[in-house]
């Protein structure tokens, strides 16, 4: 499976992604209420990126996450924090603990689960009035979008499942489709808050986050040195060895039901 690409580039994934922005770290504490009292669950935290801001709360924090490598490396990130309990499990088949949980967590990884099994053991861990919490990260329009224009030609030479002509879409065309939580028996009071951050990368910067990528792993080698080849090229010869990037972030909350 491409989820599982990721364990092997553990610690490029832990310095090249992108950390979450502050504002949206204080609004999830906020709608959750998080102090030393709080359980919290974070389904595929990867190395730590909201685990950190949230553990800085000093709630009881449980993280489940698939890849061991990449939970060793979130346990070296959170060493500090003795609150903190990092697991290697499937959340799929994790045996829920048998006290629920005050809120549950998953940061650009939602898409990776079945949404309908997701949500039942999602709130299945939830106490009632608990929130569950889903952070979701899209590649936007914005940035240096000329580099990002240019390098559709060499994902369409490089890169088989490029779709022709792909353009950055609108952050408006990004908004993620809410019905699976709206519909939920089990959630009500769906929220989204949206918030962008632009974050500029050298070369090799830049070359290190396209290669956290599951799709950008999953290619064969020669497709795959080919395709840095073609960005470095472009990005020394016609943007100066700098690139800026544009994400938006949503986070996307759900009250647990009472019954």
């Amino acid at each position: 499976m491409l989820r599982d690409t990721f364990d092997g580039a553990a610690e490029r994934y832990d310095r090249a992604r992108p950390r979450y922005p502050r504002p949206l770290v204080a609004e999830l504490a906020r709608l959750a209420d998080l102090g030393p009292d709080s359980r919290v669950l974070e389904i595929a935290p990867g190395t730590g990126q909201l685990t950190v801001p949230l553990a800085g709360f000093g709630c009881r924090l449980t993280a489940v996450e698939l890849g061991p490598s990449l939970a060793a490396v979130a346990r070296r990130n959170l060493s500090a924090f003795p609150r903190v309990d990092v697991r290697v499990a499937d959340f799929e088949r994790w045996e829920l603990p048998d006290e629920p949980f005050d809120l549950v967590a998953v940061a650009t990884a939602f898409h990776w689960f079945d949404p309908v099994m997701f949500l039942a053991k999602a709130a299945s861990a939830l106490r009632p009035g608990g929130q569950l919490a889903v952070v979701t990260t899209h590649h936007v329009a914005g940035g240096t979008q000329e580099f990002f224009d240019r390098m559709q030609r060499c994902y369409e030479r490089w890169d088989p499942a490029t779709q022709p002509g792909f353009r950055s879409p609108t952050e408006d065309e990004s908004a993620t489709d809410t019905r699976e939580f709206e519909r939920s028996e089990h959630f009500e009071n769906v929220t989204v808050w949206r918030g962008a951050q632009e974050v500029t990368y050298t070369t090799d910067e830049y070359l290190d986050v396209v290669l956290t990528y599951s799709g950008h792993l999953a290619l064969d080698e020669p497709s795959r040195q080919g395709l840095l080849a073609c960005l470095r090229e472009l990005l020394e010869t016609r943007h100066g060895g700098r690139v800026t990037k544009r994400y938006l972030h949503e986070l996307i909350t759900a009250t647990r039901t009472a019954t």
